[in-house]
């Protein structure tokens, strides 16, 4: 099968996922696709390759309407491998065209768009590239760097960009105490996301006088779907990172975020680190791992958990219901139950090397074995069968 493969700029894992298309056999020829602003040139640039390579698939990283749209006029299958939670664009009336192969990495949200009717949606967790990972040489100076206790990599919440939440600061009292409350409550409770359910109709109206929202009309996503997803799950991330992270202090702990983000005390903070040069390094060097999911994640396992484990690292998570079904606790990865369960297993786990490192390496031999972008490439394949 000849593939156009059509990449956002800020994707992270075109690489991977074209050395494992070649891999297995597939003709590859690559165009940029930036966003809707410039979407006129580029399908220029797209009709091009269409049109002399003869491509039958257009693929993509996440799901864009206007690349299935385009795929119905051209009469072509566009595949999209959804890899952010949350991403309102599988929301879009676009997503029934009979084209499409979304692939989806939580299962929940693949369940809630099936039992909704959609036929168009796959279910499909992440993965990692052995044959890239293996390559990855000693770096003394990379080891000096990121050798720590404890590491997290990943974003804090707090940015300007994240921070929706600051905007209902001026909010009537009881509205404000009751979304801290119901806030509060979700931060104790990991498997079952209740916040939505919990927005009245009164809630919601006063959170419209402060953000007001103005949900696209190419799509289905309600003012609930916008509070929950993209203000509510975000604070209660914030505030879950930040207090497990505070914890960790007591040990010799990094973190790797945006420049932005608000200081801990006590945590060694470094800015972001680059996907493919430098984190490696991060998840080889640090004794612990920690992985924090987006709230907004139902069951799936976040690309950090895979990075961490393909790197040798040593992962400590919150529970996510998709582990349990890969992986065995204990064994391949270590889930924690609360905050106090989180740092008590660190610390035990920092003072039993052998335990800790044997852990590590199952995880890194069952994603090797299981969960590489071959693998996953071949399910894409499979899909054909439904059309």
């Amino acid at each position: 099968i000849a593939q156009c493969l059509v990449g956002s700029e800020m994707c992270i894992r075109d690489r991977d996922m074209i050395e494992a298309l070649v891999a297995c056999g597939h003709t590859v020829f690559r165009e940029k696709y930036t966003d809707t602003k410039e979407w006129e040139e580029q399908r220029n640039r797209i009709d091009t390759v269409l049109e002399k390579e003869k491509s039958e698939i257009i693929f993509t990283f996440n799901y864009f309407p206007e690349i299935s749209e385009y795929c119905m006029e051209k009469d072509c299958l566009y595949f999209s491998w959804v890899y952010d939670s949350p991403y309102i664009n599988i929301l879009s009336y676009t997503a029934v065209n009979p084209c499409n192969r979304i692939f989806l990495f939580d299962y929940g949200v693949y369940q809630e768009m099936k039992a909704g009717g959609i036929s168009t949606v796959y279910y499909l967790p992440l993965a990692v590239n052995p044959n890239r990972l293996k390559k990855i040489k000693n770096n003394p100076n990379m080891t000096r760097k990121h050798t720590c206790d404890v590491a997290f990599v990943g974003s804090m919440y707090t940015e300007k960009k994240h921070d929706l939440y600051s905007r209902f600061c001026n909010m009537d009292a009881f509205s404000k105490g009751y979304l801290d409350g119901i806030m509060n409550a979700q931060l104790q409770i990991y498997g079952q996301n209740f916040l939505q359910e919990l927005l009245t109709k009164d809630i919601i109206d006063e959170m419209q006088k402060y953000y007001p929202t103005d949900p696209n009309a190419r799509t289905i996503a309600t003012p609930e779907y916008i509070y929950t997803e993209y203000v509510l799950n975000r604070r209660v991330t914030a505030m879950e990172r930040r207090k497990v992270l505070s914890r960790m202090a007591i040990m010799d702990t990094h973190l790797y975020t945006h420049e932005e983000a608000d200081p801990i005390p006590g945590i060694k903070m470094f800015g972001p680190v680059d996907y493919y040069d430098e984190m490696p390094y991060v998840f080889k060097n640090a004794r612990i791992n920690l992985n924090i999911t987006l709230r907004s994640i139902k069951t799936g396992i976040p690309l950090r958990a895979f990075d961490i484990m393909g790197n040798g690292g040593f992962l400590l998570t919150n529970y996510q219901e998709e582990f349990l079904e890969y992986f065995k606790p204990d064994q391949d990865f270590v889930y924690y139950e609360n905050i106090e369960d989180a740092v008590e297993k660190a610390k035990y786990y920092l003072q039993h090397p052998g335990i800790r490192e044997k852990i590590a390496e199952r995880g890194k031999k069952k994603v090797y074995n299981e969960h590489t972008f071959e693998e996953r490439v071949k399910r894409m394949i499979l899909s054909l069968i439904h059309i």
